[in-house]
């Protein structure tokens, strides 16, 4: 048996102890284990032509090769948000260029070199960790029935359908809290209103919980629209309250004010997204301007993914890339890893794509105070969303 896996998607704490568990899981069934390097660009790259050039996109697992890596954060693997089923031709690597046929929107589908390099390397099944982009694709590989996949959730923003938890989620949320925490001195000695910024495209659930268990005066999430003017009183009217007058705000990267439209720059990622960011410091402007008392702006960005993951993340990486192995040794693919009301289980590999995971905005916020709001704990996972 051969095992491929790759990590794709941003980072999170917690990739390098899945890794490790999925490669000793596997040595200990006399398997071998094939890493691609940089998500589906790993197999994107590969020409099965000219192997040997090809061995720059690979990374042979084993013991030595394991050994350390869970004591750090990010992927030793490394990763992009590559999606081979949508390449502009001018993404590809030169040995694929002018292969594939275009759709309609300019973008070609590489899945048949995908899986000709996977036939070609042995794969007998190929294990993905990562958000909605990266599963997704592996739900299209797995629908397409040429390839045996499993899949394992990760992201930050703990979105991904069909699954409780995911890895990186934990580590964020404590990130999150510490340097708003942090944050509060400055704020304090200067009695101004902080507004950080968190990462969060759609789900506000990172920026929920943290904003949640820092106990932060205002909190404005992906999922509910907000209004300056209303925002800009509430929050002079918390730093009046507090007898050292000061505010914190957190906001979703993702967040957007009333008939208005997400924030983004003009880069974009590999698979053609914009970058989100500026809702932070464009809030902290209209602040100022509203009240008349300095902000400070902080987006905390990628420091939520920076460093080794915390206990909770490990548990959870090592469990679900344990249980992908044992379920891989009792002949079962075509199927995802998942924590559903606190027990490790498996739903199927296109469950990622069919629906979506946002916070229960009735059940956890206060859309009039912009405020989280926990209607009820009993019988709530661990948790809450």
């Amino acid at each position: 048996m051969r095992i491929g896996i790759l990590t794709g998607g941003g980072d999170v704490p917690g990739l390098n102890p899945c890794i490790k568990a999925v490669t000793r899981r596997a040595i200990e069934h006399g398997w071998e284990v094939l890493g691609f390097r940089r998500g589906w660009a790993g197999p994107l790259h590969f020409d099965p032509d000219n192997p040997e050039a090809g061995e720059e996109h690979l990374m042979r697992l084993d013991h030595e090769a394991v050994r350390t890596i869970d004591r750090k954060g990010g992927t030793v693997l490394h990763t992009s948000r590559v999606n081979p089923k949508a390449m502009k031709e001018e993404q590809l690597p030169d040995f694929l260029k002018g292969r594939f046929t275009p759709a309609s929107d300019g973008t070609v589908d590489c899945t048949p070199h995908v899986e000709r390099v996977l036939n070609h390397l042995g794969i007998d099944v190929m294990l993905t960790i990562g958000g909605d982009g990266t599963l997704s694709y592996s739900a299209h590989l797995h629908r397409h029935g040429a390839v045996k996949v499993v899949s394992i959730p990760k992201t930050m923003d703990n979105d991904v359908f069909g699954t409780d938890y995911c890895i990186g989620f934990s580590t964020a949320v404590t990130r999150s809290v510490d340097y708003i925490n942090a944050l509060r001195t400055s704020t304090g000695s200067h009695e101004r209103i902080a507004v950080v910024e968190l990462f969060g495209r759609h789900s506000g659930e990172t920026a929920l919980i943290a904003s949640y268990l820092a106990d932060v005066d205002r909190a404005v999430i992906a999922e509910v629209p907000f209004d300056v003017e209303k925002l800009a009183k509430l929050a002079a009217a918390d730093r009046l309250e507090n007898p050292a007058r000061y505010a914190m705000i957190v906001v979703s990267e993702g967040a957007k004010m009333e008939g208005g439209r997400v924030l983004t720059h003009e880069q974009t990622d590999e698979s053609g997204r914009k970058r989100l960011g500026g809702i932070g410091e464009m809030i902290g402007e209209e602040l100022t301007r509203l009240t008349g008392v300095n902000t400070i702006t902080q987006s905390l960005g990628y420091l939520m993914r920076a460093g080794a993951p915390d206990s909770l993340d490990q548990m959870v990486a090592k469990g679900f890339g344990t249980l992908a192995v044992q379920e891989i040794a009792k002949g079962r693919t075509g199927f995802m890893t998942a924590v559903r009301d606190g027990n490790y289980t498996t739903v199927p590999a296109d469950t990622c794509v069919t629906g979506r995971k946002r916070v229960d905005v009735s059940a956890f916020y206060d859309v009039e105070t912009y405020r989280p709001r926990v209607a009820k704990v009993l019988g709530m996972p661990m948790y809450l969303y």
